[in-house]
């Protein structure tokens, strides 16, 4: 069996992403334990490994039950010692493998939505936690406008049929925004009607694309002009630099 990806569904919003073949299974941001063990009960697999991201309790909560569950697994995760269960540490440039899986990952340190957060990048997939969402971006809880502008740009650079798993069902909102910035954005608006398809019959939204996030996402087109355009009607204030105009536009999403 070849590689599937799939998505656990966890408190309101939040996927688990697990990756996995006929046999063996590693996941992304375990928040809640037990949808990721009846998972594995369900279709027979044996958790190898986690992969964190960053140290929110919804994204790392279900660490220590599932150590108790499955025993001695994996646990990659940032330079952070708040999170205890880690015995991977993992920071920007390093590599990672999933024996079980024939995969290999590559760490990027995207600060902004928490200072410790890591994305892992290889085989043409992302998984980026709270810093990149579909049609948005993570509220900055820690880190700097500079800095989350910073990571969305490394990601934003990456490959365009790159696929994006983010770790919460947000596309709706997020588009419901967008648009107050880019209301004639075609791709947008399109997107808007694939979405609101998808989500009438609870399907996900997710994975994304880097190529659909730069047509529709305007915390990645904080360069063009349209964006801008939107940012001064609504502030009145002129931007000079794709930073200010990004935490221009953060600050507007926070309170929209």
């Amino acid at each position: 069996m070849s590689l599937q990806i799939s998505a656990i569904k966890a408190f309101q919003d939040n996927y688990i992403w697990c990756l996995h073949n006929s046999s063996y299974c590693y996941v992304v941001d375990p928040g809640d334990a037990q949808p990721v063990i009846e998972f594995c009960q369900t279709h027979k697999l044996s958790l190898k490994g986690i992969l964190i991201t960053h140290h929110h309790w919804d994204h790392t909560n279900g660490l220590s039950e599932l150590v108790a569950t499955f025993g001695d697994i994996t646990i990659f995760g940032p330079h952070n010692p708040k999170i205890d269960l880690i015995n991977v540490r993992v920071g920007q440039g390093d590599s990672l493998k999933l024996p079980e899986l024939d995969l290999d990952f590559t760490v990027m340190e995207v600060p902004g939505h928490t200072l410790d957060h890591i994305a892992y990048y290889g085989l043409g997939r992302l998984f980026c936690g709270d810093t990149l969402f579909s049609a948005g971006c993570g509220r900055l809880f820690e880190g700097q406008p500079a800095q989350m502008h910073d990571s969305l740009s490394q990601l934003a650079a990456l490959p365009g049929d790159t696929l994006v798993y983010c770790t919460h069902e947000y596309t709706l909102a997020n588009i419901k925004f967008a648009l107050a910035v880019e209301p004639n954005n075609q791709a947008l608006l399109e997107y808007h009607q694939w979405a609101q398809a998808q989500r009438a019959t609870e399907r996900a939204t997710l994975p994304s694309s880097i190529t659909k996030e730069l047509a529709i996402n305007p915390f990645l087109r904080c360069q063009l002009d349209s964006v801008k355009q939107a940012l001064l009607d609504h502030r009145n204030t002129p931007f000079s630099t794709n930073e200010d105009t990004f935490a221009a536009l953060r600050r507007w999403k926070d309170e929209f």
